[in-house]
């Protein structure tokens, strides 16, 4: 089985990856953000990003029109960073409502239709099992975003993610929401721990819904 060309870039995450190197959960006007796609690739470029994924909730229209802006940037002799197609997805785990963040996926794939509705789907293909299938079966990896932001608790969502086939988790998010980003102490080591002991992936990102990409 081939693997993943995003696996050896998240396996390099640690809690200095981002917002500097890697970004791979913001967000544009297309779901509720407040920045243009053109707009979030400026302030990467900015920032020197290596790699980028835009997660907008169940809409991945910002990935076309950032990708052709990049596109063009690097014909001009910009250095941009690779972008992924991203999308975040609502789901149930565990009967708990979480969001799953699908990376590397193959652009316009079927399977992951359900989910470019602008809103979350219901019955089955809300169940985490399901999403998880789809993301594998559209060529993407699926991460659990921010776990200790829920109802249960990340003891608890990780191990469950992992049982169902999850890729990985978000392993450094600023709980704290803070101004200018930065992961939050404990938290985020005490999941990034949960993730090797599963040997899940580690991922990282700003969920930036304003006007700063370094920040939320």
């Amino acid at each position: 089985m081939d693997v993943h060309p995003l696996r050896p870039v998240l396996e390099q995450v640690d809690a200095n990856s981002c917002p500097g190197r890697l970004n791979f959960h913001c967000h544009t006007i297309h779901s509720d953000g407040s920045m243009r796609p053109e707009q979030l690739g400026a302030q990467a470029l900015s920032l020197g990003l290596e790699h980028l994924a835009v997660t907008d909730h169940h809409s991945t229209t910002a990935f076309t029109p950032l990708h052709n802006w990049f596109a063009q940037r690097a014909d001009q002799g910009a250095s941009v960073p690779k972008l992924w197609p991203g999308v975040e997805i609502s789901c149930l785990l565990e009967s708990c409502l979480v969001h799953v963040l699908a990376l590397g996926f193959t652009p316009g794939d079927p399977a992951l239709e359900p989910y470019r509705q602008g809103q979350a789907p219901v019955g089955e293909e809300l169940q985490a099992a399901t999403v998880v299938r789809r993301i594998h079966d559209a060529g993407g990896l699926a991460l659990l975003a921010h776990p200790g932001r829920y109802r249960l608790s990340f003891q608890r969502l990780i191990p469950a993610a992992a049982a169902l086939g999850f890729d990985g988790a978000e392993a450094y998010y600023d709980y704290a929401m803070q101004a200018q980003w930065q992961p939050t102490p404990h938290v985020c080591d005490a999941i990034a721990r949960l993730l090797d002991k599963h040997a899940l992936l580690r991922s990282c990102g700003t969920d930036t819904h304003g006007l700063e990409l370094s920040g939320r």
